[in-house]
């Protein structure tokens, strides 16, 4: 059986990842955010590496596959082993280091990715800067979109543990099991 905890996360991992199928700002996107809460706050390791995942995977179902997927699934498998260090310090300044590395992350192996398995830039040195240099425009986006999204999901659960730790204090103050 589940915790009400692991279905609490599943649920805003769920509902984080319907966002991205909605009309938003390149990059713009949970994802980022997703794997990191993931990797923090499911239970079983192997949850928080394979629900993110399934998150991605079937959200490019319904967008539609793309050149150089192996290498956001792999940024994103990444994400979620930062993620595994939040489970032991949770502070702001934790999780906006951690959201901004991955980010950084993302961008590097992503556009790497570009660079290597596309067309669009010679494979040359020169090539590979100009591949960082064109998605420039898209970190933007990037960063906030997983800093909003990260303070979503990791404030959601912050808020909700208050709540529940609040409705056991008082049922237990009341008599209920």
């Amino acid at each position: 059986m589940t915790s009400a905890r692991t279905r609490f996360t599943l649920m805003l991992i769920v509902v984080a990842a319907a966002s991205r199928l909605v009309a938003h700002a390149p990059n713009f996107t949970p994802l980022g955010a997703i794997a990191l809460f993931g990797g923090a706050y499911f239970e079983d390791r192997r949850a928080g590496l394979l629900v993110p995942l399934a998150a991605l995977f079937l959200t490019d179902l319904i967008l539609g596959f793309y050149p150089g997927m192996a290498f956001v699934y792999a940024s994103f498998a990444m994400t979620v082993l930062i993620g595994y260090r939040l489970r032991h310090t949770r502070s702001a300044y934790a999780i906006a280091g951690a959201t901004l590395g991955t980010a950084i992350l993302f961008f590097i192996v992503t556009n790497f990715g570009v660079w290597a398995a596309g067309g669009l830039y010679p494979h040359s040195l020169a090539g590979l800067e100009q591949a960082y240099v064109s998605a420039i425009p898209f970190f933007r986006n990037s960063v906030f979109g997983d800093m909003a999204y990260a303070a979503a999901l990791f404030g959601g659960m912050v808020l909700a543990e208050r709540f529940w730790a609040g409705a056991a204090r008082a049922s237990e103050r009341v008599g209920l099991p």
